[in-house]
């Protein structure tokens, strides 16, 4: 079986129409998901982005592999805590799910965006043939040409790149119909800059009302260019009669950005401890085995795409030389889901974000949170107070248990404190420059203030 993956930035949980956006045209997503299973409960493995593209390519927690927080992210002016020392690329002793594919004979490609290293670190050195658009860059330049990116040849004025690189994987396609591959396509979209083709802009204009859940109609655009572009690649699949032979995964690298977009009932969005920071879409399209418009809604996480690929593919793991090692993998294979035969023996599952987000709405402190069951607890480790919410009944995290059921909240902690130390989490660290009397972040003023780093 070939394989697509293909990976959206901060596309949230309701952006797309078989989720429930009521303004996004997202007509070959939804077919594929009426094709295959669609997860109602799926989380990416962070709340930011390098975090959960490098446990999508090992199927290890970011806290176990180090890479806790977009590269190289960012601190605000007066923290109580200082971050740790962690990882800001892919090392290269870590086995990704190109080299597990090119060990077994497939062909490799990685089309879009990268951002977990560069040089030693770029996906040519991580098991990918190819390279198109690959950089240690978290957003591109533009998304209009000229584009300026290294690694993809520039396009005429005009241009579109979302468009582009539905072109190139779907010409990647066409070029590997008679050998088995593993294409990769992480769009850049829909990362700021929210930027439109000014056809769609005018459309989304035009279909904005009141009462909308979502009402952004540079964002609604940018969401079906890249719509149209995996549509592009479903295309090329059917053109070259690749179809019932290609394994098609779509998902998300963290929560949607708000206010870009609107997560629907979910708690804020990208960079939150919340739902909305964490719940992604997951679609999967294995051709004779899922059933054509089902759903799942048991929890499952960014690492479990790793041994379940290999598992669909029966593509053996290929020996890590990392300190984790092979058994270090986190991930769980989806297969008893996919072919509705059973459920995951797994009833918790964990995330470790010592970095701060105070430049996002409703940003955080440093975090960490387990979801047990239907029971979620938050710690803050600024001052290491807990939240517990029962997202069976309470989704939008309204409700604070702590205090009315500290039982529960005090052993769901026992158990954050227990996993971190099993996966060598790395903890934040008293500022001894911390100021108290001062906000930890200072925003900036809007007038003259200072060019800021692209924000992941």
């Amino acid at each position: 079986m070939n394989v697509v993956l293909i990976l959206a930035d901060d596309l949230g949980s309701s952006d797309l129409r078989c989720y429930g956006s009521d303004l996004h045209e997202t007509p070959n997503l939804d077919k594929l998901a009426s094709e295959g299973m669609r997860f109602t409960q799926n989380y990416a493995a962070c709340t930011v982005c390098s975090p959960t593209r490098a446990a999508l390519m090992t199927g290890k927690y970011p806290a176990r592999l180090h890479i806790t927080d977009w590269i190289p992210g960012r601190m605000p002016e007066n923290p109580k805590l200082l971050t740790p020392d962690w990882t800001r690329y892919l090392p290269s002793e870590e086995v990704t799910l190109a080299e597990a594919f090119k060990a077994a004979g497939y062909t490799t490609a990685s089309i879009g965006k990268w951002h977990l290293g560069e040089g030693e670190h770029s996906p040519e050195n991580q098991g990918f043939d190819v390279n198109i658009a690959g950089t240690n860059e978290g957003a591109p330049p533009s998304y209009i040409a000229p584009w300026k990116i290294s690694t993809l040849s520039e396009g005429k004025e005009g241009d579109y790149l979302t468009d582009r690189l539905g072109e190139e994987a779907a010409a990647y396609v066409a070029r590997n119909k008679d050998n088995p591959f593993f294409l990769y396509l992480p769009h850049y979209a829909v990362h700021t800059p929210i930027q439109a083709r000014a056809d769609l802009l005018k459309k989304y204009e035009g279909k904005i009302k009141a009462g909308l859940m979502h009402s952004n109609p540079g964002y609604a655009a940018m969401m079906e260019s890249m719509d149209t572009a995996v549509g592009r690649v479903l295309a090329a699949l059917e053109e070259h009669k690749l179809t019932d032979r290609t394994i098609v995964i779509f998902t998300s690298d963290n929560g949607g950005r708000v206010p870009t977009t609107a997560n629907k009932s979910l708690r804020v969005g990208k960079g939150s401890a919340y739902e909305g920071g964490l719940r992604v879409p997951l679609i999967v399209r294995w051709p004779g085995v899922t059933k054509p418009g089902s759903t799942s809604d048991t929890p499952t996480i960014t690492m479990d795409l790793f041994p379940t690929l290999l598992d669909m593919t029966s593509v053996q793991p290929v020996n890590s030389t990392s300190a984790t090692g092979a058994s270090g993998r986190d991930g769980l294979s989806l297969l008893p889901l996919l072919r509705g035969e059973g459920t995951l023996n797994r009833s918790e599952l964990f995330w470790h974000y010592p970095h701060h987000q105070h430049y996002q709405l409703g940003g955080s402190m440093p975090f960490g949170v387990v979801r047990s069951g239907n029971f979620k607890l938050i710690e803050f480790y600024n001052d290491m107070h807990v939240e517990l919410y029962d997202l069976q009944n309470d989704l939008g995290e309204q409700h604070d248990l702590s205090a009315s059921q500290p039982e529960k909240a005090a052993e769901l902690r026992e158990r954050l404190h227990q996993w971190r130390e099993q996966v060598d989490a790395q903890m934040p660290l008293p500022n001894p420059s911390y100021d108290p009397s001062a906000p930890e972040h200072i925003p900036e003023p809007v007038k003259g203030k200072k060019k800021k780093k692209k924000e992941a």
